[in-house]
């Protein structure tokens, strides 16, 4: 069953991979970079902002521990434990595997950081803010599933690490989203 999953995964990895034009690479390259979504970053802390007050000081550091946990979750927990090497530095792919930049990444893949940092982000934000601004939800969703696609596009993840990243991510945002709501609830309930 697992032999089928994962040559399921190298099928649909090629697939998608294999869709390449000059145009995308360039596009892509710039869709996977952190620094790209600067202006998203700075949007969505201007909103907690706006929305939360003073409270927007530890919303911030609920994000900032997110996004330490997501990434050594996806590194300690799943790159070091499963080490499944990515599709840039799989022997048997290399010939098929368009890289764009000969940028492949560590030696492991599953799960992608990208994907579970976004996810993450993603939950925790839409939790904050989509009951004043539900279209939020939709652009966050967007955002983390172009990231999640570009990553494979680029060559250096297969599908399974990018949605099994995505759903770590998720959870995690999830988790974080709920410790800062008691926090809210226990500590700063009479900030504004």
């Amino acid at each position: 069953m697992l032999d089928l999953l994962l040559e399921a995964d190298t099928r649909l990895f090629l697939l998608i991979n294999g869709w390449h034009t000059a145009f995308f690479d360039m596009a892509m390259v710039y869709i996977s970079a952190k620094l790209f979504w600067l202006p998203l970053y700075l949007f969505l802390a201007y909103l907690l902002i706006k929305e939360y007050r003073k409270k927007a000081v530890v919303a911030l550091l609920f994000v900032a521990v997110l996004v330490a946990l997501t990434d050594q979750v996806s590194v300690h927990l799943f790159k070091n434990m499963f080490e499944r090497v990515r599709p840039c530095h799989n022997e048997a792919l290399l010939p098929m595997v368009h890289l764009v930049n000969g940028h492949c990444g560590g030696k492991f893949g599953f799960v992608s950081s990208h994907a579970t940092n976004v996810f993450g982000i993603v939950v925790f934000i839409s939790g904050l803010l989509s009951k004043r601004h539900p279209w939020l939800v939709w652009v966050l969703l967007v955002w983390g599933l172009l990231v999640m696609y570009s990553r494979v596009y680029l060559g250096v993840h297969y599908p399974l690490d990018v949605l099994v990243g995505a759903a770590v991510g998720a959870l995690s945002g999830w988790i974080i989203l709920k410790a800062y709501v008691l926090t809210e609830k226990k500590w700063l309930y009479r900030w504004n």
